[in-house]
């Protein structure tokens, strides 16, 4: 068989690979050494002027055991010479460490495949040579499923690297790597390929930079504190006690406003009874109705504080009234005067006005799900949801209700509303510390990565430090891309995530470059070392551009600073 040689001399690894055992000077790398099942040593002599090139060794890439009716790949996690010093002009003898990662089997039918395991082990002595590039798709190939390819292998990059979306959305993906690495890039290139596989796909986007509506310009729709309507009466009544009380809420305050929001609702029930009885009337008397007089539909539902029906705030206020005015109280009238004048605060608040300001001109759910949820998407499949803008005090319980609503929403619709909720900085909505965060918005995403899946709502989890992430978060993510992190506690958690056959691709975790991850779990065929492909600059997230462009932040004006520290930029 004649082999094709490249202009180096060396044979190209695109020409078909040689069955003998008998592998020549060019091709033959080294020969095993030892072997304990899982690894393999293999000895070989790097000597001056060889045509072996010497990065056929570098640590992470793949390399061919040639067994003769088989080929077993494995993948270089070491290497160290043989001897404590080196020399510059004569032979080194070198031992590199290999783990064993599968073997690539040819059939009756000539169709060569390649399978994870290993069935015939290297004996010592068998010959190591580079792969070829057939057998590297092969190692990456998804079969049967679809995929969608999102880069290349970082050791051949005319290899494709490919995921398969449907099942990476599905049983929920995460995306870990320290800060100026690609992160958010790469975020945007996963998101485009799954909005583009999956057309009905809803995307929500918990933003806490605001860089991202930057990236999705065509398929994207904004929602920021100036445009949000999120009225109080859709928050429960922990979430709304998280923002009453700041985070610490005193249990006698807590069941006050229970009680308060519970006779508000009733309020609001028996002035929506009045108002059909008068529009009954009116129809029957032929009498005009007073367009002043305020208006309620009607609504049959139960009176529980965490049920989502509207009521007003002035009524809270004539309850909290009459409550401190009783002549035997059941609360101290302290009590009753400080938490009015919290609600009142809020109320007057204008960084709260995406909660009171229309709330009373809102009296269902379904304009609010519409704005969020893209229903229907008029070709914008992806909600952008900017936190950066709301106070940081109700940021908490904002995305508890998102992530809440997420779930319902795709429970509720039998599973045919797919949705996908993307928490960025997710470390902070689900702590690895049960003692930190909210527990609220903690129980909603876990509901999701739980039970999503078997209604259509997936989850897509996106940090910088997956040391401080819940573990029991990130063990329901199937699929997981892991850039560069070089704390060792955070690599440590993503070993442990790691089947035991692939531990040794993520020793190099620390070194490998921007734009680069090693993926692994079930939307790709195998472990493996990618580079995610380069967006166009109007496809970057705001951060990315700047980087990308290298040009600073603009500076904004010292009255839209000003404006912006008050809410209302």
């Amino acid at each position: 068989m004649q082999l094709a040689v490249n202009k180096s001399g060396f044979e190209n690894d695109l020409s078909p690979d040689r069955r003998d055992l008998g592998q020549g000077p060019d091709r033959a790398l080294g020969h095993v050494l030892a072997c304990n099942g899982a690894r393999a040593t293999i000895g070989a002599t790097l000597e001056q002027g060889s045509r072996i090139p010497q990065e056929a060794w570098t640590v992470g890439r793949m390399i061919s055991i040639n067994l003769g009716h088989s080929r077993i790949v494995g993948i270089v996690y070491q290497i160290k010479a043989v001897e404590q010093s080196w020399d510059d002009r004569g032979a080194n003898d070198v031992h590199v460490e290999v783990e064993l990662v599968g073997e690539v089997l040819e059939g009756g039918d000539g169709r060569q495949r390649f399978q994870s395991g290993i069935t015939t082990y290297p004996p010592v002595g068998a010959v190591a040579h580079r792969i070829r590039a057939g057998d590297l798709a092969l190692v990456h190939d998804l079969g049967g499923r679809g995929g969608t390819a999102i880069g290349h292998l970082t050791q051949d990059a005319s290899i494709p690297a490919t995921v398969d979306i449907e099942r990476m959305l599905s049983r929920h993906f995460a995306l870990v790597g320290t800060t100026g690495v690609g992160k958010s890039s790469a975020v945007s290139l996963l998101l485009r390929k799954a909005v583009s596989v999956k057309p009905q796909l809803r995307v929500l986007i918990l933003d806490p930079h605001n860089e991202y509506a930057h990236a999705f310009p065509d398929k994207a729709v904004t929602i920021e504190a100036s445009t949000l309507d999120l009225p109080f009466w859709m928050f429960r009544l922990d979430e709304f006690a998280d923002v009453v009380f700041r985070g610490r809420p005193d249990p006698d305050e807590v069941d006050i406003l229970r009680e308060v929001i519970a006779a508000a609702r009733a309020r609001y029930r028996t002035i929506s009874a009045q108002d059909m009885l008068r529009d009954l009337n009116s129809t029957l008397l032929k009498r005009p109705l007073d367009p002043t007089a305020p208006r309620r539909g009607p609504d049959n539902a139960g009176s529980s504080a965490d049920a989502p029906l509207p009521y007003r705030m002035t009524d809270a206020f004539t309850v909290l009234d009459e409550l401190t005015g009783l002549h035997e109280i059941r609360y101290p009238r302290t009590a009753l005067r400080a938490l009015k004048v919290r609600l009142e605060t809020l109320y007057a608040d204008p960084r709260y006005h995406f909660m009171f300001a229309r709330a009373n001109m809102i009296e269902s759910m379904s304009p609010v799900i519409g704005q969020v949820f893209r229903i229907p998407q008029h070709g914008k499949p992806i909600t952008v949801f900017q936190l950066a803008g709301l106070p940081s005090e109700v940021v908490n319980s904002v995305a508890s209700v998102l992530a809440r609503i997420s779930f319902d929403l795709a429970m509720w619709s039998q599973g045919s509303y797919e949705i996908l909720l993307l928490c960025e900085e997710a470390h902070r909505y689900v702590p690895a510390d049960t003692a930190l965060g909210f527990a609220p918005t903690r129980r909603a995403i876990a509901r999701i990565a739980k039970e999503g899946r078997k209604y259509g709502c997936y989850l897509g989890v996106v940090t910088q430090r997956p040391g401080e992430l819940d573990p029991t978060i990130l063990s329901q993510c199937s699929t997981i891309f892991a850039m560069r992190l070089a704390n060792d506690r955070d690599q440590q958690i993503i070993r442990s995530a790691i089947a035991d056959a692939s531990a040794s691709t993520i020793s190099f975790l620390s070194a490998i470059g921007n734009r680069e991850a090693i993926a692994f779990g079930e939307g790709v065929a195998t472990a493996m070392r990618m580079r995610f492909a380069q967006l166009q600059p109007h496809e970057l997230p705001a951060m990315a551009i700047a980087e990308h462009d290298g040009l600073a932040r603009r500076e904004p004006g010292l009255d839209e600073l000003v404006s912006r520290m008050r809410g209302n930029g």
